[in-house]
């Protein structure tokens, strides 16, 4: 099932895997609304050049999932999904 998910009033792309329970979002529209870069593609390009010289293996971790453009397109998307483990390591902090 794919989706638009509301964050600030902005669109991220989504998907829900029900085979796997979990949602997916589209990075580049997460990097839009939180960067508020003007090209969040050429942006994320950028990014994952950087991460990948000093060895984080974030980039490596996108999958790509074909999702719904604005031009009603289906094009291959980097996605994420949210990392619980992760979220509740950052709480005890």
């Amino acid at each position: 099932m794919s989706d638009i998910q509301i964050f600030e009033n902005k669109q991220i792309r989504s998907h829900w895997d029900n085979e796997q329970e979990k949602w997916y979002f589209s990075i580049v529209d997460v990097i839009s609304i939180l960067t508020e870069s003007p090209n969040p593609r050429k942006y994320w390009s950028v990014l994952k050049t950087r991460l990948k010289k000093e060895g984080s293996e974030l980039a490596t971790n996108c999958s790509q999932l074909k999702m719904q453009s604005s031009d009603g397109k289906y094009y291959k998307r980097k996605i994420t999904k949210p990392n619980p483990k992760k979220l509740s390591d950052k709480k005890k902090e």
